[in-house]
């Protein structure tokens, strides 16, 4: 059931100055990436399988606010929501990969043609559409907390997405690159499905279960209240190391950066639109809507990296591509965050013709 006005939270001062707090620490991160980038390499090397274990901790402290919302025994219910479903998956496989390649195709070797390394751009082209060819697993959560999302539908339309990436993301890359294999980096997506989601999901089950046994639905709701801040200060933190990781190549290639992040962008808004766009036309509550434009519209920026990393070599233009997948990530999805909300009278405005769920 979708929040009345007056049951919905207020929004605090941190949350309406989000955009300018995420311009500051994409300043920061950049400029303590290219001064000091001693201490970002000692933080970026830390990994396993190309998962960043720092990340992976922030990551936790951003998505356990969404988890502890979440009643497991609600999950039953969740074929309720099987439109918004069917829409997410549409989008996520339908198509955002082969969309990313007709955008990869029209700006990289059309549009900035004459201003990219003639040799890099087949690489580039790869790295986009490695990018597209995986949906968002964790920070999925983090965009549908900030929205207003529905839990159960976010952890529900992730773990499906996650269970057809096993099987789907091989064949889809090789049909899109005309490669005849791909090599899945298996440790990468299991290890990431464990970190992100099962650990996370068990932790957030048993604290929800010991807070309601000691103190009941306030206890929780205080609690909540209290993570709140830590959640967005994680999600700051993520975005000033992401920046800082890539701190000098940011500075070395403005240019090159700029003009991938050019069809990323494009695709995200396209995406996200058009999911929101028909969860509308099928009358779908804002609360599923959400989340499903933003599901749809986000990607698993690990797993990209590593596989164009395991394709394509450290160096790559493919690496370089999946790398501003990671950089553009974190702003663009907040700016859709606040369409969604900005959004949500328009959305909930009865029209003559609209179906009802």
């Amino acid at each position: 059931m979708a929040e009345s006005a007056a049951t919905r939270p207020a929004i605090g001062f941190f949350e309406r100055t989000l955009t300018l707090w995420v311009a500051a620490c994409i300043v920061l991160g950049t400029a303590l990436g290219h001064w000091l980038p001693a201490p970002f390499a000692v933080l970026g090397a830390m990994e396993i399988a190309k998962v960043n274990l720092p990340i992976a901790v922030l990551i936790w402290l951003m998505i356990v606010p969404m988890l502890l919302k979440i009643d497991l025994g609600a999950m039953r219910q969740l074929g309720r929501h099987w439109k918004g479903m069917g829409v997410t998956l549409f989008i996520n496989w339908a198509v955002k990969p082969f969309s990313m390649a007709l955008l990869a195709w029209l700006f990289l070797r059309h549009v900035f043609a004459a201003y990219l390394p003639a040799e890099h751009v087949d690489s580039y082209v790869a790295g986009l559409i490695l990018l597209a060819a995986a949906p968002c697993t964790a920070m999925v959560f983090v965009w549908s907390n900030l929205c207003g999302g529905e839990p159960t539908f976010t952890l529900g339309q992730v773990a499906i997405n996650d269970g057809i990436m096993v099987v789907a993301f091989a064949p889809l890359v090789a049909l899109l690159l005309g490669v005849s294999a791909i090599t899945v980096p298996w440790m990468t997506l299991m290890l990431s499905v464990g970190l992100y989601i099962v650990v996370p999901v068990i932790g957030a089950t048993l604290l929800r279960r010991v807070i309601l046994a000691r103190g009941g639905e306030r206890a929780l709701a205080e609690y909540l209240r209290r993570l709140g801040p830590v959640s967005l200060g994680a999600l700051l933190v993520t975005l000033t190391l992401l920046f800082g990781f890539q701190g000098k190549q940011i500075l070395a290639q403005p240019l090159i950066i700029a003009m991938l992040a050019v069809p990323i962008l494009v695709q995200v808004y396209f995406t996200s639109g058009l999911a929101y766009l028909l969860n509308r036309w099928l009358g779908v509550e804002h609360c599923v809507a959400g989340p499903s434009a933003l599901i749809g519209a986000s990607n698993f920026f690990e797993l990209a990296v590593a596989a164009a990393v395991s394709l394509f070599g450290l160096n790559s233009g493919a690496a370089l591509a999946t790398v501003v997948g990671v950089l553009v990530e974190v702003p663009v999805m907040l700016s859709v965050v606040r369409i969604v909300n900005r959004s949500r009278a328009w959305y909930e405005t009865p029209r003559v013709g609209r179906r009802t769920a």
